[in-house]
């Protein structure tokens, strides 16, 4: 069942991290926020991803013990780089980005909206998503790191408070 060396075990080791690295980087440089709303092409994307790195991570070796290593390998390193981000909030900036505020006492940030893609028609809609009027209506509007724009409205005679969250196409998403 295990045919797998030793040498072979650890060189499908190495390989995974690496792996898992160039995508964890990769993803951040190309828009992990795209990660929030799969498209088609989005998960068509990442099952082509996972067969094209499938063979970097495991070499020549198909056998059950260095798929089997290969997968511990990427669940022990997703497990302390999450362990290392709960720890330390500059980790955690560094690799999933910061929020990025958008609306502040109803006056719209463009520069903001410029830099994330984002045009003032995309976060109208949201803001009415929300069931706010419009953008000079909300007290907060805030793209968070998942993609997510979460709104806090003003206090409006008549207006109910709810906070709904709307995740923007991922083509309008920002790459981190």
């Amino acid at each position: 069942m295990f045919t797998t060396s030793f040498s072979s075990l650890f060189e499908i080791i190495i390989r995974s991290v690496a792996v898992y690295l160039f995508i964890l980087i990769a993803i951040r440089m190309f828009g992990k926020k795209e990660l929030s709303q799969l498209s088609t092409s989005d998960l068509v994307l990442i099952l082509l991803i996972s067969n094209a790195v499938q063979n970097a991570m495991v070499g020549s070796d198909s056998s059950l013990g260095g798929g089997m290593i290969a997968a511990l390998t990427l669940f022990v390193i997703n497990y302390f780089f999450k362990l290392l981000m709960f720890k330390n909030q500059k980790v955690t900036a560094l690799i999933e980005g910061n929020h990025v505020m958008l609306v502040y006492k109803g006056v719209v940030n463009k520069e903001s909206l410029l830099r994330e893609k984002i045009t003032e028609d995309e976060l109208e809609a949201v803001v009415r998503e929300h069931g706010v009027i419009g953008t000079s209506d909300v007290e907060l509007a805030i793209l968070e790191r998942d993609g997510n724009i979460s709104i806090v409205s003003k206090n409006l005679p008549g207006q109910t408070f709810h906070k709904p969250r709307r995740k923007l196409h991922p083509k309008h998403q920002k790459s981190n």
